[in-house]
């Protein structure tokens, strides 16, 4: 059976139950939900947040088809009013955001949605889904360029990401952070991010020689001719490149780079470098792949290894060393007062929350102060208006001016948070007391509560 990826059923089954019992008990005022992170993991001395994009599609399109109402009410769990509500259901609620590309910290919201109870409650499911994925692969890509510098980047990872839509997104979120480009097709269509691609080993096996294999792919695809060298052996491989050169110069073609995927890539790039120069070939790249995380691009590059470029997979796509985010989407407010959960080790902060930011005198991030909505505070505002009533406000920025922010984010961190390793002291994030006294006071009135 086919799936639809914006149908509301892509959730769990208690929103449903919750929103049956909302309206049996006329629970439907309206209701203030936040997206955040608890705290960042081990690795990670700061996020980037990500996925704005896909949840304003997922909200603007939210409806119920007839089918899947009706087998809603074939499956006996639910009775007729929530299914008359589930017919009419549009997203027509407020949401505030950070823009994506921002960089930001535990405790701070990411995405405020206002919205009717029942509604708000509905979409917990995808949005989590959506802003943990997205921002977990822009946040370990983002690590990726801080390491390599200005080398050349590409997503590779799609064959070894959690299923087709993991890949896809991956590939947008990882281009956001940084990286130059993917070797993933429907990403390159859809978002209009820059492809790369090379060939596999199975395209030398099929031949009977591997010189024959080069020549074919050049004359092939004479405009982009990397050329995958390690299969059998990979200075053999070189030396048959440089061979090749000057067959492929008279046809007015020139070999780009070769490729190195195994092996100790340093070595390997060393003397494959070596050959090529003294081949004439100074001006071929050395692209790498296999494995790679932000660690080995670290040690390749302190190590002086002669790599121009690098094809980042599996570790990326599934953020191996964290792949997770212990994020939540809480209940903040509902029906004008603050609410907030208090369960031991994940207690929240009540209410509508804003973040400022405050620079030094370099233009560096210097510390954030967490507060309520309307306690205004030194600094930039982080969370800014996306819709209203259900509409966009303004056109969402294209991909290319999210980069952009990517770009200026990473500029403005602290060096300290730059680093790979967990940075010592933290970085700031204050909670005003308008912030704290908002908070006893929702305390105060759940406990008053008979």
């Amino acid at each position: 059976m086919r799936y639809r990826s914006d149908s509301p059923l892509l959730t769990d089954l208690y929103q449903l139950t919750m929103m049956q019992s909302y309206l049996d008990h006329g629970l439907e005022e309206t209701a203030v939900f936040e997206f955040f992170v608890r705290r960042l993991p081990r690795e990670r001395n700061f996020l980037l947040a990500a996925g704005l994009a896909g949840v304003i599609d997922f909200l603007q399109a939210l409806h119920f088809e007839a089918g899947e109402l009706e087998w809603l009410e074939a499956s006996g769990r639910f009775r007729r009013p929530l299914l008359d509500y589930l017919a009419g259901l549009r997203f027509e609620g407020d949401v505030d955001a950070m823009p994506e590309g921002t960089a930001f910290f535990a405790d701070e919201p990411i995405l405020r949605v206002t919205a009717p109870l029942p509604v708000a409650q509905l979409i917990e499911s995808r949005i989590i889904n959506l802003l943990q994925f997205e921002t977990l692969i822009a946040s370990k890509a983002a690590r990726m360029r801080l390491a390599a510098a200005e080398a050349l980047l590409v997503d590779f990872g799609m064959r070894r990401a959690h299923a087709g839509e993991a890949g896809l997104l991956a590939a947008r979120a990882a281009y956001l952070a940084g990286l130059n480009g993917t070797a993933t097709v429907l990403a390159g269509q859809l978002f209009d991010i820059p492809l790369f691609g090379t060939m596999a080993h199975s395209y030398i096996e099929a031949h009977d020689d591997e010189m024959q294999a080069f020549e074919h792919f050049a004359l092939s695809h004479p405009d982009n001719v990397v050329l995958l060298i390690d299969t059998y052996d990979t200075e053999a491989g070189a030396k048959k490149v440089v061979e090749l050169a000057p067959r492929l110069a008279a046809r007015g073609i020139h070999i780009k780079a070769v490729r190195i995927d195994s092996g100790d890539l340093a070595e390997h790039a060393r003397r494959v470098r070596a050959i090529l120069d003294a081949g004439g070939l100074q001006q071929t790249g050395i692209f790498a792949s296999g494995n790679l995380d932000e660690y080995r691009l670290q040690a390749l590059l302190a190590a002086g290894a002669p790599i121009s470029g690098f094809g980042i997979g599996t570790r990326m796509d599934v953020s191996s060393d964290a792949p997770s985010l212990d994020c939540a989407y809480k209940l903040q407010e509902y029906a004008g007062r603050p609410r907030r959960k208090r369960s031991e080790g994940k207690a929240t902060w009540a209410g509508r929350k804003q973040v400022y930011r405050r620079l030094d005198d370099q233009g560096r991030l210097a510390g954030d102060t967490l507060t309520i909505l309307d306690d205004r505070q030194p600094g930039e505002p982080l969370l800014q208006p996306v819709m209203r009533g259900g509409r966009l406000l303004a056109p969402l920025p294209d991909l290319e001016r999210i980069r952009e922010h990517a770009a200026r984010e990473l500029q403005r961190l602290p060096e300290r948070l730059r680093r790979l390793e967990a940075a010592e002291p933290r970085y700031a994030v204050d909670v005003s007391p308008a912030l704290q006294a908002v908070t006893r006071q929702a305390d105060a009135a759940a406990t008053a509560v008979p």
